[in-house]
């Protein structure tokens, strides 16, 4: 029903653009110079309108008739339920009584499940009409209220773009307070955890032992198990590795679509590189797992090296041909940018292609390419599949690429994902969090500095 509701506003969006476009005309008497505004202009505004408060009341409706239903369902299944029944026990059966209204579960003999599912059915019926209503009915109205202010003197260009730069303004602020949200959540969780561990922030930042459930049965969590040396080591490792295997791939292939490579081929040898950034990260944990990691080790054992069956050195591989379509992709376009006069006065100096590239192009396009190279590390840092698969789970604090690791990732989805209490899990998983993206936030830094520095120069 929300769905028809929605295609309904987007089929009244178009046909109030026409109307009004035709009103805009018809005021007129014809002549479109009567008009402060063109007839596209009247349509946009109030399509514009339409289209907003009907979405807006859909989506409104929507959240808040859930929140209000799910509320009832607690309070209905709080009130029915055993007094010693637990808060944990009554959300399940609320949610196993909204997958019997949705026909998820077909069978069950518990009563109260089936009375508050015959409940939740008929308050998500009613929820849907009413909603459905409350978005149409708003959207004729805005609809008819935007019609009627329709004059040859209405401002409808100044009107619509002020409501344009409106919208962008807001979602450039939805962008900034869900990032500020993110950050003060994470603030938020950290100072708890290691209000908690009586602010021995030393064992976190230079602790060597990281098991922080290692005492989860007795229900608490040791100061000196949250050690997170290990984990950062395998993480930093891991990076290494990865951009030592993109950045010279990626820029060298960069260099080459950019600067040597013909049209026809690099028609089609960008398009083909720029795929592998399209592949899912759980297959290239597979190539990692099944392929790299047994072909490192056997190798390795051949020349008389212990190598583990997940090792760095695997998953680092792995990742580093996963990044080298986004260092190889931004190098070319940031090469490509550089101005073609530079080129020519180099080559009118008589130095070569390779001496152009080396002293001229590559100086010139050096802050773009370190942006490339910080997205590329940031990937690389937050990701998780290849190494679960390819690298290990268990922290080990160690200087050798061919013995298993973990990284700061992985470790913060064990402790969510577990069957650890949430409570004591969310701690350590919170501040892991915190802590890498702190590290993110100075390595960003560290680039941004390093790009106005040199931007500087060649602007």
């Amino acid at each position: 029903m929300i769905s028809a509701a929605a295609l309904a506003i987007l089929v009244l969006t178009v046909v109030i653009y026409v109307f009004a476009r035709t009103r805009a005309v018809g005021t007129a008497g014809g002549v479109l110079r009567n008009l402060h505004s063109r007839p596209s202009y009247h349509g946009l505004f109030c399509a514009m309108w339409t289209l907003l408060i009907g979405i807006a009341l859909l989506l409104i409706g929507s959240v808040a008739s859930s929140t209000y239903i799910d509320s009832e369902m607690s309070a209905y299944v709080s009130a029915k339920a055993p007094d010693d029944l637990a808060v944990i026990q009554q959300e399940l059966i609320v949610n196993d009584a909204k997958a019997i209204a949705e026909g998820r579960v077909t069978s069950t003999e518990d009563a109260l499940r089936l009375d508050a599912a015959k409940i939740y059915s008929e308050m998500a019926e009613t929820r849907q009409y009413g909603v459905s209503i409350l978005a149409i009915g708003g959207a004729l109205l805005a609809a008819a209220l935007t019609f009627f202010q329709i004059t040859p003197a209405f401002r409808a260009r100044n009107r619509s773009e002020r409501l344009v730069r409106t919208l962008l303004f807001v979602a450039a602020a939805v962008a900034i307070f869900t990032t500020l949200g993110i950050v003060l959540s994470l603030i938020g969780e950290t100072l708890l955890f290691m209000d908690k561990m009586e602010w021995k922030v030393g064992n976190f930042l230079f602790g060597t032992n990281w098991a922080p459930l290692a005492h989860a049965r007795e229900g608490f969590i040791s100061p000196d198990t949250i050690g997170w040396l290990p984990i950062l080591a395998g993480t930093m490792m891991i990076t290494v590795i990865a951009m030592l295997v993109a950045v010279p791939v990626g820029l060298m292939a960069a260099i080459y679509l950019s600067d040597y490579a013909s049209p026809r081929v690099r028609a089609w040898a960008k398009p083909m590189l720029e795929i592998l950034a399209g592949i899912p990260t759980v297959v290239y944990g597979f190539f990692a797992a099944i392929t790299v990691a047994p072909f490192i080790r056997e190798a390795g054992e051949a020349i008389g090296l212990t190598v583990s069956g997940q090792s760095a050195l695997a998953a680092g591989i792995v990742m580093g041909i996963m990044i080298i379509p986004f260092i190889s992709s931004l190098s070319d376009d940031v090469i490509n940018a550089v101005p073609q006069s530079l080129r020519d006065g180099s080559y009118g100096l008589g130095a070569t292609k390779a001496e152009t590239i080396r002293n001229v192009i590559l100086p010139a396009a050096l802050p773009g390419i370190i942006s490339a190279v910080i997205l590329g590390v940031s990937r690389a840092i937050g990701e998780t599949m290849i190494v679960v698969m390819a690298a290990g789970q268990g922290p080990n604090l160690t200087w050798n690429p061919l013995e298993t690791m973990t990284t700061v990732t992985v470790q913060i989805v064990q402790l969510i994902v577990g069957d650890t209490e949430a409570q004591l899990a969310a701690g350590p998983a919170f501040t892991l969090g915190f802590a890498l993206f702190t590290v993110t936030l100075i390595l960003n830094i560290v680039a941004l500095r390093i790009v106005r520095k040199y931007r500087e120069l060649y602007d």
